[in-house]
């Protein structure tokens, strides 16, 4: 399973198609482990590139701040599922929170 977060100052970031990098987290969900990880740079912002962009980056599930309903209607057509409203934490600590089923989660902050 390959997980990825939005990444601002090595913390998860409020606005998800504005961030500059992602963190792709690797992990063995039965293990509950992470396995793995590398950092890619965003790439220029750009309306419905990012599912598709990280679709091909074998991608399974996003887990973000803020993210527009538009934007979760283009991942599911992506096959990539999205938890939304994840605190503005270390990038491991939210893999773990979320394979562990304690990650808290309030609303997206995001509207559009």
């Amino acid at each position: 399973m390959r997980i990825a977060i939005p990444v601002d100052n090595g913390c998860l970031s409020a606005h998800f198609g504005h961030c500059s990098e992602f963190a792709i987290v690797e992990v063995d969900p039965e293990a509950g482990a992470i396995t793995g990880r590398e950092t890619l740079s965003a790439p220029p912002h750009q309306p419905g590139l990012l599912p598709k962009w990280l679709a091909e980056r074998g991608v399974n599930l996003v887990i973000a701040g803020g993210m527009g309903q538009r934007a979760k209607e283009l991942f599911a057509l992506n096959r990539i599922e999205v938890v939304t409203g994840a605190p503005a934490e270390p990038p491991e600590k939210l893999v773990l929170d979320y394979l562990s089923g304690s990650l808290e989660t309030g609303p997206s902050l995001c509207d559009h």
